[in-house]
């Protein structure tokens, strides 16, 4: 063993790994998804608002589709079926989030 040689038991810099902090030494947050969390939570009355210019949106998009598919001359009958189906799927999307 010549002197320009580290020690065998001594670990070069390269194979020493900085601890990770576990998980009980994280804070606990709230998960974040594609939007960040708001800091606040909004009122009842900011949410009802919210929650019904929402559903004004949905009573809109039936409307269209209905004179959309109308005015291709389709069925009566597969016209208030997609617009049945389409109003309650965005309408449990809505209901369903807890941003609103």
């Amino acid at each position: 063993m010549t002197s320009s040689e580290p020690p065998l038991d001594v670990p070069a810099a390269a194979d020493v790994q900085p601890e990770s902090p576990t998980r009980e030494d994280m804070p606990h947050e709230r998960p974040q998804g594609m939007v960040p969390g708001r800091e606040r939570r909004r009122t009842k009355v900011e949410r009802g608002f919210m929650r019904l210019v929402a559903t004004g949106g949905i009573v809109g998009i039936a409307v269209l589709l209905g004179a959309v598919l109308v005015g291709q001359d389709v069925a009566g009958w597969i016209v208030g079926l997609v617009i049945g189906v389409t109003s309650v799927v965005l309408a449990a999307l809505l209901w369903s989030s807890r941003q609103l």
